[in-house]
């Protein structure tokens, strides 16, 4: 099925009219999955959610902010913390009362907390740093350079914002933090201590130590911290999933009766069987009544009819019409259903984790995925493993039938199609002298990423090849990519009797039939170009 991947901006000021609307809603909001409040935030923006974010337990808003407050550059890359979002959560917080949102800053992750304000501010005793005057009558500051009008003293401590130009945040980050002394202030003096800490951060300048800079450490403590609860919650970093990918792509099957399991996955499983005693403490609330367990039946209706809550796998879906290209994935699914339920649900997981890697580590035409997109390409992938095996019994898992069909679609479409337009392009020869100048410096860019076997790195200079033939430039975008995908300018070549198509219609490849009319488009590439 062809899929778009632009989808409609949706009404949510309507969304969150609705769910403010709902009965019950402080009993309601702490009984729904974090992750779910989170994609409500993205969609009505965080500004906007400031009621519902006041609702949230302690465990709760650990985890929104665990998904919110890190941001990547670009797909598949490691993600950094985000210290201006921080800020506006602070604001956020601060509309429920100074109070409330100090009580809230209190049940946060310390390294969080210290992380997020050293970031805004420099920290410093009061005592320390205060004028005096000499002996002579001077009137001397320690650090002259905190003689500044946006100074605050607050329990001792001196704040001064890190930046030249102080961000709106500034002030509800001073507010929040004297509320904080009053309500807990044996963490306002943990939090200030550290930030303190980190404003005197600084070595020897002798070149003789390797050690991490005290805001160094305080951030790789953080995003420890964070990594540590994705994992127990089922997520996959940024790194394990790069590598799991890339050793799917040059992994080999072997011949031995019990194919080899991929190191990456057996961890991150076994982690997953292992949770904490602190995850398991904090993750299911105590069972509700049953007027309340109604209101949130309610509300995951309400966010299933607004897209929210994202729908289960093709592959999954008992009793539905099978998808073009998706039969064998589906006849495997179902023959578990039937026959052996715990595999069945081992099988679930396995897709639910390649769904996360491929969102985690992976770029669809130079974007993030989409919960729903990965999802649809896990079982593509998985799908396309399955053709390429001589039976499913003989492999375990899903994982094996993954990486089985990554490694078809990275050498035999995406290395393939790369190929394929290297030898075409050394052959071309165009009229116009500067447009063969920007094919020359296509085929030399791709060449070089073709060798190091990634080259979706050569995408940037495939914007030439739209002035010689516009669909066929749309196609090999798709072809040569991370994930590669079937654009449905290649079907439509097939049929005379189409008219349009939309440039961002696509197939996850699923089959081999798909890639004998990528292999029969690739031929008609010479043509095609001049």
């Amino acid at each position: 099925m062809a899929e778009s991947l632009l989808p409609a901006p949706p009404d949510s000021h309507r969304l969150l009219d609705r769910l403010l609307d709902t009965p019950q809603l402080a009993r309601v909001i702490p009984r729904l999955q974090p992750e779910l409040l989170h994609r409500v935030i993205e969609r009505c923006g965080l500004e906007d959610c400031s009621e519902l974010v006041a609702l949230t337990t302690p465990a709760q808003l650990t985890r929104i902010l665990d998904l919110d407050l890190w941001r990547s550059a670009q797909a598949g890359t490691d993600e950094q913390f985000d210290a201006a979002r921080f800020g506006v959560w602070i604001e956020v917080l601060l509309e429920s009362g100074a109070k409330a949102a100090a009580q809230k800053l209190a049940d946060m992750d310390v390294n969080l907390v210290v992380a997020g304000l050293a970031q805004h501010a420099r920290v410093f005793d009061y005592a320390q740093i205060a004028p005096y005057t000499t002996s002579d009558g001077e009137e001397f500051m320690e650090i002259p350079h905190l003689e500044d009008e946006r100074m605050s003293v607050v329990g001792g401590y001196m704040l001064l914002p890190r930046h030249p130009e102080t961000p709106a945040s500034w002030t509800a980050i001073v507010e929040v933090l004297m509320s904080l002394e009053a309500v807990d202030p044996d963490r306002f003096h943990d939090v200030m201590g550290q930030c303190r800490r980190l404003s005197n951060d600084g070595f020897e300048d002798d070149g003789l130590d390797d050690l991490l800079g005290n805001g160094d450490q305080a951030a790789f403590e953080m995003a420890s911290d964070r990594a540590q609860r994705r994992e127990q919650q089922g997520y996959v970093t940024p790194a394990q999933a790069r590598a799991f990918l890339q050793m799917a792509r040059e992994r080999r099957a072997t011949s031995d009766a019990e194919p080899r399991a991929n190191p990456i996955a057996r961890a991150y499983f076994r982690a997953v069987a292992e949770p904490s005693s602190e995850a398991q403490a904090t993750t299911d609330p105590p069972p509700a009544s049953d007027d309340t367990a109604a209101a949130v039946a309610a509300v995951v209706d309400v966010l299933a009819a607004e897209g929210i809550v994202p729908p289960a796998p093709r592959a999954l879906l008992a009793g539905s019409q099978e998808e073009p290209h998706l039969g064998r994935i589906q006849s495997y699914m179902q023959s578990l259903l039937e026959h052996d339920s715990a595999a069945y649900a081992a099988r679930t997981e396995e897709l639910a984790y390649l769904a996360n890697t491929l969102v985690a580590g992976c770029s669809l035409q130079a974007r993030p995925f989409t919960a729903q997109q990965a999802s649809d390409a896990a079982v593509a992938i998985c799908n396309l493993g399955l053709a390429h095996s001589e039976s499913a019994a003989a492999i375990p898992d899903l994982i094996g039938v993954f990486e089985a069909g990554w490694r078809v679609l990275h050498h035999d479409v995406c290395m393939h199609a790369a190929s394929e337009l290297i030898d075409v392009l050394s052959a071309f020869r165009c009229p116009d002298e500067h447009i063969q100048e920007d094919l020359d410096m296509l085929r030399i860019q791709l060449t070089k990423a073709w060798r190091a076997g990634a080259p979706w790195h050569a995408r940037g200079a495939f914007e030439v090849l739209a002035s010689l033939d516009m669909p066929a430039w749309a196609a090999l975008l798709g072809l040569v990519d991370e994930c590669p995908v079937i654009h449905a300018v290649i079907a439509a070549s097939r049929d005379a009797r189409t008219r349009a198509v939309s440039a961002s219609a696509f197939e996850f490849i699923a089959e081999k039939n798909q890639i004998v009319l990528i292999r029969e488009f690739l031929r008609s590439l010479p043509d095609r170009l001049r």
